[in-house]
């Protein structure tokens, strides 16, 4: 059976759009709900909400390709290229590659798409890589692309893209579609065609997947006229084996109803943690304005570790074992210490005996 770039009626994928109609209502009342708590926070917290966004997205696309980054350094690239003091002096060639990467599609998204735009894209990821022989162009190569899983021995081709010599011609088609598509139609369904036809074409020798997701990050943007900063990648990583599997569904058809409905689910799944993040941080900086002065350095000190860990905390909770751990200080002292929190109303405590643990008293808690 053919692949699905070599079908007739290729590239014209069909959905259908009222499958996911009331999932495109949520995505723009949840812009709404963003927009008008970003008049209210104040610039620092936007700064800070934006940075933690960019590096999440970063973290877990780099991720899904199996790249671990350095949480820290990626988020003080970002923090470096938006002109906000970062502690770091110096980050990682991968950190500032993908940095620069997210910063110039939430700067640029806009923009028309063009192949100089995408060409940048893949320079700014593989820069110095001497792995990549196209860098910052399509593939050349005249071996097939190939999608390929190895087990147990057992070689398993599960998709082939165009040959290397029709990608030029595939990608005007494509950037002319992206650009053509702006203004028409579901923004939630233009998102995820872009990425189901980009990654058919598979137009660069490595970084097709991180391309992919920041496309759809811009078309998002496009659809509300204001950068908008989900991390999708992040349900993705969490979905990965759904992911693959649904878009392994597209790879001999041209009905993408099934994966349309799959990732549009994702997006609102992903806005759904963007917005709790948001809230979070607004919590965050609210409970230490309110504790201001109340606090001991060993205190003030765990509070900002577990802020650190984002709004999944510490896994199962933080227990009298880990504030000891923190602070290098004796039981009786850490018993004493998240008694007064509990009472400040900064923790809440589940659980009795050695089952005991404590977790931030804020709307999003878990």
């Amino acid at each position: 059976m053919p692949w699905n770039w070599e079908l007739p009626d290729w590239p014209n994928f069909t959905s259908e759009v009222q499958l996911i109609a009331e999932r495109e209502k949520q995505f723009l009342l949840a812009v709404g709900s963003s927009l008008a708590t970003f008049k209210h926070i104040g610039e620092s917290r936007c700064q800070q909400y934006i940075v933690e966004m960019l590096s999440t997205e970063g973290m877990e696309s780099s991720k899904i390709e199996g790249e671990i980054l350095d949480r820290k350094s990626l988020q003080s690239s970002i923090k470096r290229h938006f002109g906000i003091q970062t502690e770091l002096k110096k980050e990682s060639q991968k950190e500032a590659s993908i940095a620069m990467l997210l910063c110039s599609v939430y700067e640029t998204f806009d923009n028309p798409l063009t192949h100089e735009m995408l060409f940048a894209w893949h320079s700014t990821l593989f820069k110095d890589n001497p792995r990549i022989e196209d860098c910052g162009r399509y593939r050349t190569h005249k071996e097939p692309m190939q999608i390929v899983s190895s087990r147990y021995g057992a070689e398993k081709v599960f998709f082939q893209a165009p040959p290397s010599d029709r990608v030029r011609g595939e990608m005007n088609k494509f950037i002319d579609w992206f650009n053509a598509s702006k203004e028409n139609g579901s923004i939630l369904r233009r998102a995820a065609i872009a990425h189901v036809y980009f990654e058919s074409i598979h137009p660069f020798e490595d970084g097709n997947g991180r391309i992919g997701r920041a496309i759809v990050e811009k078309i998002l943007s496009q659809g509300v006229d204001r950068p908008v900063v989900i991390a999708i990648s992040k349900v993705l990583e969490k979905r990965k084996k759904e992911y693959y599997a649904a878009l392994e569904k597209c790879n001999k058809t041209l009905d993408v109803g099934h994966w349309t409905l799959f990732f549009t689910e994702v997006i609102i799944e992903a806005q759904k943690e963007s917005l709790a993040l948001l809230y979070f941080i607004i919590d965050k900086a609210t409970m230490l304005s309110a504790l201001q002065g109340q606090l001991n350095p060993r205190q003030e000190k765990v509070l900002l570790r577990i802020f650190a860990e984002g709004l999944e905390g510490f896994q199962g909770g933080l227990s009298a074992e880990n504030y000891i751990s923190i602070t290098k200080t004796s039981r009786a002292t850490a018993t004493r210490d998240l008694a007064e929190l509990v009472e400040m109303g900064a923790l809440i405590k589940i659980g009795v005996l050695r089952h005991t643990r404590y977790w931030l008293n804020l709307k999003v808690n878990p």
